[in-house]
Protein backbone atom coordinates (compact mmCIF):
# COMPACT_ATOMS: atom_id res chain seq x y z
CA UNK A 1 0.00 0.00 0.00
CA UNK A 2 1.13 3.34 -0.75
CA UNK A 3 0.89 6.19 1.77
CA UNK A 4 2.62 9.62 1.88
CA UNK A 5 4.65 10.95 4.86
CA UNK A 6 4.35 14.54 5.44
CA UNK A 7 7.85 16.35 6.92
CA UNK A 8 7.04 19.02 8.82
CA UNK A 9 8.52 21.28 11.01
CA UNK A 10 7.67 23.88 13.32
CA UNK A 11 8.91 27.41 11.84
CA UNK A 12 10.39 28.11 15.11
CA UNK A 13 12.90 25.99 15.11
CA UNK A 14 16.26 27.28 13.97
CA UNK A 15 19.20 24.24 13.51
CA UNK A 16 22.61 25.64 13.85
CA UNK A 17 25.31 24.48 10.95
CA UNK A 18 26.92 21.92 12.73
CA UNK A 19 22.90 20.44 13.32
CA UNK A 20 21.73 21.63 10.26
CA UNK A 21 24.59 19.42 8.35
CA UNK A 22 24.07 16.81 10.93
CA UNK A 23 20.31 16.62 9.98
CA UNK A 24 21.21 16.84 6.55
CA UNK A 25 23.96 13.67 6.78
CA UNK A 26 21.09 11.45 8.50
CA UNK A 27 18.27 12.33 6.15
CA UNK A 28 20.65 10.82 3.53
CA UNK A 29 21.26 8.02 5.03
CA UNK A 30 17.48 7.34 6.13
CA UNK A 31 16.56 7.70 2.09
CA UNK A 32 19.48 5.17 1.15
CA UNK A 33 18.02 2.64 3.92
CA UNK A 34 14.94 3.15 3.01
CA UNK A 35 15.60 3.07 -0.80
CA UNK A 36 17.64 -0.02 -0.21
CA UNK A 37 15.01 -1.68 1.79
CA UNK A 38 12.63 -0.79 -1.98
CA UNK A 39 9.46 1.03 0.28
CA UNK A 40 11.02 4.47 -1.01
CA UNK A 41 9.78 5.91 -4.11
CA UNK A 42 9.73 9.09 -4.45
CA UNK A 43 10.30 12.33 -1.84
CA UNK A 44 11.90 15.87 -1.90
CA UNK A 45 12.15 19.03 -0.15
CA UNK A 46 9.85 21.69 -0.47
CA UNK A 47 10.67 25.51 -1.09
CA UNK A 48 9.65 27.32 2.23
CA UNK A 49 6.26 28.92 2.82
CA UNK A 50 7.06 32.55 2.38
CA UNK A 51 6.91 30.87 -1.56
CA UNK A 52 3.95 28.99 -1.51
CA UNK A 53 1.02 30.44 -3.37
CA UNK A 54 -2.75 29.29 -2.28
CA UNK A 55 -4.94 29.05 -5.06
CA UNK A 56 -9.11 28.97 -4.21
CA UNK A 57 -11.94 29.21 -6.71
CA UNK A 58 -15.10 30.98 -5.53
CA UNK A 59 -18.34 31.27 -7.70
CA UNK A 60 -16.29 30.93 -10.74
CA UNK A 61 -13.36 33.53 -9.75
CA UNK A 62 -10.23 32.44 -8.98
CA UNK A 63 -8.62 34.10 -5.58
CA UNK A 64 -4.68 33.63 -5.40
CA UNK A 65 -3.39 34.55 -2.25
CA UNK A 66 0.47 34.48 -0.91
CA UNK A 67 1.65 31.81 1.31
CA UNK A 68 -0.01 28.38 2.99
CA UNK A 69 -3.87 28.47 3.31
CA UNK A 70 -3.43 27.35 7.01
CA UNK A 71 -2.17 29.69 9.54
CA UNK A 72 0.20 26.95 11.23
CA UNK A 73 3.00 26.91 13.48
CA UNK A 74 4.48 24.07 11.93
CA UNK A 75 4.58 23.82 8.19
CA UNK A 76 5.59 21.41 4.98
CA UNK A 77 8.68 21.12 4.82
CA UNK A 78 9.01 18.07 1.95
CA UNK A 79 6.85 14.55 1.46
CA UNK A 80 8.09 10.71 1.00
CA UNK A 81 6.02 8.53 -0.82
CA UNK A 82 6.47 5.04 0.32
CA UNK A 83 5.37 1.56 -0.99
CA UNK A 84 4.75 -0.42 2.64
CA UNK A 85 3.20 -3.68 3.71
CA UNK A 86 0.43 -2.12 6.03
CA UNK A 87 0.66 1.05 8.13
CA UNK A 88 3.05 -0.62 11.21
CA UNK A 89 5.94 -0.97 8.36
CA UNK A 90 5.20 2.98 7.24
CA UNK A 91 4.87 4.09 10.59
CA UNK A 92 8.35 1.93 11.61
CA UNK A 93 9.99 4.38 8.10
CA UNK A 94 8.41 7.29 9.65
CA UNK A 95 9.81 6.95 13.01
CA UNK A 96 13.10 6.53 11.29
CA UNK A 97 13.03 9.73 9.87
CA UNK A 98 15.48 11.87 11.46
CA UNK A 99 13.06 14.83 11.02
CA UNK A 100 10.87 12.87 13.57
CA UNK A 101 13.25 14.16 16.52
CA UNK A 102 12.64 17.85 16.03
CA UNK A 103 9.67 18.10 14.06
CA UNK A 104 6.11 15.75 13.27
CA UNK A 105 5.95 12.99 10.30
CA UNK A 106 2.54 12.81 8.89
CA UNK A 107 1.40 9.15 7.41
CA UNK A 108 -1.60 9.68 5.30
CA UNK A 109 -2.46 6.32 2.88
CA UNK A 110 -3.56 7.03 -0.65
CA UNK A 111 -6.70 6.75 -1.59
CA UNK A 112 -7.42 3.09 -2.92
CA UNK A 113 -10.54 2.47 -4.74
CA UNK A 114 -13.03 -0.89 -5.19
CA UNK A 115 -10.32 -2.50 -7.35
CA UNK A 116 -7.15 -2.05 -5.26
CA UNK A 117 -5.99 0.85 -7.38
Amino acid sequence: MKYMLLICVGEDVQLTPEEGAEMERATLAWVDEMEGRGVRLQGAPLQPVSDATTVRVRQDEVLISDGPFAETKEQIGGFDILDCTDLDQAIEVAAKHPVARIGTIEVRPFWVDEDGN
